[in-house]
């Protein structure tokens, strides 16, 4: 029937979804000629083991049809990124990657800035880590005085701060400078981070010398200072000197040890090498041709890295380089990456996998960095593996791979009943997935009572159990609690008709320490008591503390943020309009917090008294 339904698909480009008899995600694909690449799948004999295993659990499939193979391309990637499909190659990242923003004020800030993009700043980036945001920030403040104080202190200065007077900012929230003064150091930036440095250096100079023909020697004295900043930020980069034009570079180098991969990127920009950043696939065993399937991983990572649906934004546009160096010929499958990065920034993008010179050198870097990568978590995750075979072992859990081995673990927290929250922790592939932790707000429960807060968590996250795709059905549940715990997940588990032997509560042992606990089952089993050395324990342990972790940073600010707004609620004469127009004012109970009287004096409504009110409260 399969077969039949595969003959009836169009010829045109598109993106196909293979689905499993459950309704479960496979596997997302993009094709020129969809019925082509379809049919392949139930007609070639030479499949990988990966995509072999994937054909054998096809119960459906779903197409959706585009105007270019670009957009099809595009698509693919989002749906990945989106529907996380089990067999399709999908990087992940603990966090969003960092950028340098300057906003779009009268008088720009310039700052670091991590996550969704938009047409009203400017971004550059992505930046392989923080450290490389936070150094390029720094050399704009310096030699271009941009401010980087936020709005709220901005419009509320009433003299110029410290940074001023330390030559770090030319103090635009007192007028100090004019706004088109501003805006051509704002340019100016814009030059030097786009890797026009000669143009940069020329204006200053002129600037400089103009300042010394009227006469304003105090003016060009700084400017000069400016200019020998600048060029020891240059001294210290010309190792790094490429062609020009082309001074944003990416050096992409993959590498494969033991059946893992790794992919480095490492960055250029403005003619900086400004470091590297190692990506692991989120599920990855190579098991047939090498190169072949490296070629693979390589083409997921960078159309799921660079074509996305923010690269059709304006503000992201010159984010991306027009040339990319890398250790693997992408064929004819990276045509369409080029063309469609191309198409994107409006320039010819190079692919260059004999480079030469300082290129050759960067590539060399990338590789060496990966492989020390790879080597490292290989060496994190065989600890790790061993861990998780012998929990498998002790628990008796029926798994083919014990890195598909699923753990989700609960715990509460509060203060003395305030403020109460719990959290939810995974483990899977040996490894804490930062991305699937949750947390939860418990209310309309007698305040401490952890049974019901243990209750209410349970009842909310598997709810919709049986809607669960199967890599998402945990094999443990883990509850931080003794008997009580257990009973409480028990009843629960019950009433949704989850297999009540997942749970495995988690008592402390004698003076909290660790290795002494004891491991409580819900069915009928004994009570395990494994010991201080024993490494199944060791991994429960450690997934218990990151849940205990997890819930008590999220109480803390709950609590914090609750007795904040609580204090300001107190104070007579502050209303719920007061209040609002106080915390839109200065973004936040930490902005209120950190005003000065005559600061909080200035806001509609708010007296001088009042203002001292409300300054007494909160110090």
């Amino acid at each position: 029937m399969l077969q039949e339904k595969v003959k009836e698909i169009t010829d045109l480009s598109g993106v196909y979804r293979f689905f499993d008899v459950h309704g479960h995600i496979l596997y997302v694909g993009k094709a020129k000629n969809l019925r082509k690449r379809v049919t392949s799948y139930f007609q070639r004999t030479q499949l990988s083991p990966r995509i072999e295993r994937m054909v054998s659990k096809i119960h459906h499939f779903e197409i959706t049809v585009t105007r270019t193979e670009t957009e099809a391309l595009i698509l693919e990637n989002n749906l990945i990124k989106a529907l996380a499909p089990p067999f399709n190659i999908l990087f992940r990242d603990d966090k969003s990657y960092p950028y340098l923003m300057l906003t779009g004020h009268t008088f720009p800030r310039i700052t670091s800035y991590r996550g969704k993009t938009d047409k009203k700043n400017t971004y550059f980036g992505p930046f392989p880590n923080s450290w490389a945001v936070r150094n390029s920030v720094q050399i704009l403040q310096k030699v271009f005085l941009l401010r980087t104080c936020e709005d709220t202190v901005f419009k509320n200065r009433s003299r110029p701060c410290l940074l001023h007077q330390i030559h770090r900012c030319s103090a635009p929230c007192v007028g100090l400078i004019a706004t088109s003064e501003y805006a051509r150091d704002v340019g100016k930036a814009l030059s030097f981070l786009e890797g026009d440095h000669a143009s940069v250096m020329a204006e200053l100079e002129d600037q400089m010398l103009a300042f010394s023909d009227e006469l304003e020697f105090e003016k060009a004295a700084g400017v000069r200072d400016r200019i020998a900043d600048l060029s020891g930020v240059l001294q210290q980069q010309s190792m790094d000197a490429v062609a020009d034009g082309q001074t944003n570079i990416d050096i992409l180098a993959v590498v494969e040890k033991t059946g893992q991969v790794c992919v480095n990127l490492a960055m250029v920009r403005g003619g900086r090498h400004l470091g590297d950043h190692a990506y692991f696939p989120s599920v990855v065993k190579v098991q047939g041709d090498i190169q072949s399937e490296l070629k693979d991983y390589l083409l997921s990572f960078m159309s799921q890295h660079y074509l996305d649906e923010d690269v059709a934004n304006d503000a992201t546009v010159r984010m991306l380089p027009a040339v990319y160096v890398m250790n693997i010929d992408l064929g004819e499958e990276g045509e369409l990456i080029q063309e469609s990065l191309s198409a994107v920034i409006k320039k010819k993008v190079q692919f260059i996998t004999h480079p030469q010179e300082q290129r050759r050198h960067w590539l060399k870097l990338a590789q060496d960095n990966a492989e020390l990568s790879l080597l490292k978590r290989i060496s994190e995750n065989s600890g790790q593996s061993a861990r998780s075979k012998d929990l498998v072992r002790t628990l008796g859990i029926e798994i083919d791979d014990t890195e598909q081995l699923r753990i989700e673990c609960f715990d509460i927290s509060h203060t003395s009943g305030e403020a109460t929250q719990a959290s939810c922790v995974v483990y899977q592939f040996h490894t804490m997935q930062n991305k699937e932790y949750r947390r939860f707000n418990i209310e309309d429960i007698t305040p401490g009572d952890d049974y019901a807060a243990m209750k209410q968590v349970l009842g909310r996250r598997y709810a919709a159990f049986a809607e669960l795709a199967a890599e998402k059905i945990p094999h443990i549940i883990l509850v931080d609690g003794g008997k009580g715990q257990v009973e409480v997940a028990r009843q629960v588990l019950t009433e949704l008709g989850v297999d009540i032997r997942l749970i495995v509560g988690v008592a402390k042992g004698e003076g909290r320490k660790v290795g002494l606990e004891t491991l409580i089952f819900a069915d009928e089993r004994e009570p395990l008591s494994l010991g201080i050395d024993n490494a199944a324990l060791m991994l429960v342990a450690q997934i218990r503390d990151e849940a205990h972790r997890f819930a008590i940073t999220g109480m803390r600010a709950k609590r914090q943020k609750t007795r904040n707004v609580s204090r300001l609620e107190e104070i007579e004469g502050i209303g719920a309009k007061r209040r609002q127009k106080l915390l839109a004012r200065f973004g936040g109970i930490r902005g209120v917090a950190g005003a000065t009287v005559e600061e909080l004096s200035q806001v509609e409504g708010i007296s001088s008294s009042l203002a001292q009110q409300i300054y007494k409260q909160l110090h």
